[in-house]
């Protein structure tokens, strides 16, 4: 019986001792697991919080639940022009005559934004009837300062850092992923605003990521500063929102389904032990 109970002892030790390591993975979070670099958290933090949940659009393409929309074809209540009112047909906005609007007619969204995911749908006019800079030309200026360039690029050559998918006089598109003229095209842009220091000085440039027909033409680009047209772009102090601008490049370039997610600090790339933000 003693040996029996002795055994008994032995297996029991042995069972505990298989068991106690699968309960731990069990666990959720280690307490023992390293902190993870520049962070408050551990390596699979059990306290760390989970993110919040945000439903997605039932049709893709479409804004999720957090999104401002800013177009959805039927108005232009989040917008203002610099001298008339873009037509609306069928859904679709398009860039008025010159002829009609009397001259330059930006359109200047009223709410600001700073770090934000947009996506905007566009097409080129068809039949095409020019070339190069001329044809199906447009832009979206984040904070009214940093164009990411729209284009006809379907068999049209025109210089490499101006056509669509570019960062507008500085970063040509890895590729050229455009579409025909007349056919809906998509961009999808996360733009990371700049950081100035309380003097005015640099401390992190504006950084943008497009995808232009689910294709990726620029990848975290760093910014060389506002556009400027022919000449070098540089940075100028600024608030923290300013914004969004379509352009009027006398073209009628035509948009839809336009929204903005803004972005809050934790989405925003840090560099390790250089912080940025």
């Amino acid at each position: 019986m003693r040996g029996t109970g002795t055994k008994s002892r032995l297996m029991a030790a042995v069972v505990v001792a298989v068991a106690a390591p699968v309960a731990a993975q069990e666990k959720p979070g280690f307490r023992d697991t390293p902190m993870l670099p520049g962070s408050q958290w551990r390596v699979h933090d059990a306290d760390r919080p989970a993110p919040g949940v945000v439903a997605p659009a039932a049709i893709p393409g479409g804004p999720p639940a957090d999104a401002v929309v800013l177009f959805d074809g039927r108005s232009l209540d989040a917008w203002k022009p610099d001298r008339s009112a873009w037509p609306i047909e069928n859904g679709v906005l398009t860039v008025p005559s010159r002829a009609t609007s009397g001259g330059e007619n930006n359109l200047v969204s009223k709410r600001s934004f700073g770090d934000l995911q947009l996506h905007l749908e566009f097409r080129s006019p068809t039949p095409p009837t020019k070339s190069s800079q001329d044809r199906g030309n447009s832009g979206i200026w984040f904070m009214q300062r940093y164009e990411v360039q729209i284009l006809d690029g379907s068999q049209n050559p025109t210089y490499a850092d101006g056509t669509v998918g570019a960062v507008y006089g500085w970063k040509p598109p890895l590729v050229n992923a455009a579409r025909r003229p007349g056919e809906w095209q998509t961009y999808d842009i996360i733009f990371e605003r700049p950081r100035f220091a309380a003097d005015g000085a640099l401390r992190r440039p504006a950084y943008v990521t497009a995808l232009l027909n689910g294709v990726l033409v620029q990848n975290h680009q760093a910014m060389l500063g506002t556009t400027i047209w022919r000449k070098v772009a540089r940075y100028t102090a600024h608030g923290d929102a300013a914004p969004i601008q379509l352009q009027d490049h006398d073209s009628p370039v035509s948009f839809r389904n336009i929204w903005v997610r803004p972005l809050p600090a934790a989405a925003i790339a840090q560099d390790l032990g250089r912080g940025g933000r």
